[in-house]
């Protein structure tokens, strides 16, 4: 019998443990090298702690790169169907709530990353935290031991196969801070520029201080020259910065790209009244002057807008006497109201910072990649897994079932492999 190969994977996140697992039980020794105290910590914050495992409704629109026929060979190898049975098996109840979004049954990230750490202490899976990957060299002239890493700590080890799982720049507080590029593109792989996704946005407006903290359920979309890209519905949240809430990092994608293209002034287009077509918003809006002709136009609003948006909404409208009452409005600036209160544009100057993203656009090219196994092109024996390449999906559970897939398929193909 020949010994184990030893497949080394850099970074303990969910990629990284799933690529660990499939890599095991496929005949090989895994080793996670993971550069923090402890393996999974992106993992306890996601879906805001109760981990959104994936989507049942998953569609290869939710994501997006440079290759999506790509990403939809990996999804289609490894499922969201073969992902729940992957789970259920180490124990984790599911539920499905809306749209597809999938959570434990226990409501706890913690207990995800408990079954995952147990399934791999039980298949004797090597875990070595606070080992930071500088460097990554590989000896052409041995068959065994080809690859070795060597730590920030001075530190090497070697290995027949090596999984990058290091994720992208997102949160790096939880451990990825981009890092993982630079170890591979020494080998000739490129790097499409990365940007936060999934993240608030900064705006360009006076009223931001007076409306932190207001929320309300409506629309939002994307304006670039005059042309609606896409729109998303739920709760938005004013902030001292900008505006964010679920709709907003949705978009949020849209905007990095725009962003960073010359010649352009991405706009955000809220409707505060979704419900409502302008003629019913009209309807509404004059039966309440009608019945209160002498209340003034500030006060007038009074139980149907959030109070401390009234005088913002009012002057974004051009009605800058506050005091004025009812039954002097002209017709004029009910219209230009409606118009508002259904399509107001706020100028988008930026996002927030990767400390705040929960996901990263942009990465290691997939050109350079076989699309069956997750191998390097440039350097047989390095695989790839999760973030860290040009692959990334909307909010919903979506970007963990690329790491759980990317993962699986990477683990599996490396310890398959090895001869």
């Amino acid at each position: 019998m020949s010994k184990k190969s030893k497949v080394l994977i850099i970074g303990g996140g969910a990629a990284g443990l799933m690529a660990s697992i499939a890599a095991q039980l496929n005949g090989a020794q895994a080793v996670i090298l993971e550069r923090m105290n402890r393996v999974g910590k992106k993992i306890l914050a996601t879906g805001n702690g109760r981990c959104n495992l994936t989507n049942v409704c998953l569609d290869i629109k939710n994501y997006h790169s440079s290759n999506i026929k790509f990403v939809h060979g990996i999804l289609s190898r490894f499922s969201v169907e073969q992902t729940l049975d992957f789970f259920n098996q180490m124990g984790i109840e599911y539920k499905v709530e809306d749209k597809g979004k999938v959570y434990p049954l226990s409501e706890q990230a913690s207990s995800v990353l408990d079954l995952l750490r147990y399934e791999i202490q039980r298949l004797g899976i090597q875990e070595i935290c606070e080992a930071e990957v500088v460097k990554i060299k590989k000896d052409r002239k041995k068959n065994n031991n080809a690859f070795t890493l060597f730590l920030k700590d001075g530190r090497t080890i070697t290995g027949d196969r090596v999984i990058l799982a290091t994720g992208g720049k997102s949160s790096p507080n939880l451990g990825s801070n981009g890092s993982g590029y630079q170890l591979v593109i020494p080998f000739g792989h490129k790097l499409i520029e990365p940007f936060p996704a999934l993240v608030q946005l900064n705006l360009e407006a006076w009223f931001l201080k007076r409306l932190k903290g207001v929320k309300f359920n409506g629309k939002a979309a994307i304006l670039d020259k005059d042309k609606f890209l896409r729109t998303e519905e739920g709760e938005i949240l004013f902030t001292d910065y900008g505006i964010s809430g679920p709709p907003i990092l949705q978009l949020s994608r849209k905007y990095g790209e725009l962003l960073h293209k010359k010649n352009t002034r991405p706009l955000i287009s809220l409707d505060l009244y979704p419900d409502f077509s302008k003629e019913e918003l009209k309807t509404k809006i004059l039966s309440r002057f009608y019945y209160h002709p002498e209340k003034t136009i500030e006060f007038a609003f009074v139980g149907m807008i959030n109070k401390r948006l009234i005088p913002v909404v009012l002057k974004e409208a051009g009605l800058n006497d506050l005091n004025i009452i009812c039954k002097d409005i002209k017709d004029k600036e009910v219209d230009n109201l409606i118009n508002l209160f259904k399509d107001w544009r706020i100028p988008v100057k930026g996002t927030q910072s990767w400390m705040h993203s929960q996901v990263t656009a942009g990465g290691i090219s997939l050109e350079d990649i076989h699309p069956a196994t997750m191998e390097s092109k440039l350097l047989p024996g390095l695989y790839f897994a999760g973030e860290v390449v040009d692959v990334d999906g909307d909010c919903g559970g979506f970007n963990l079932q690329w790491a759980w897939s990317s993962g699986y398929i990477a683990g599996e193909s490396a310890a398959r492999t090895i001869g």
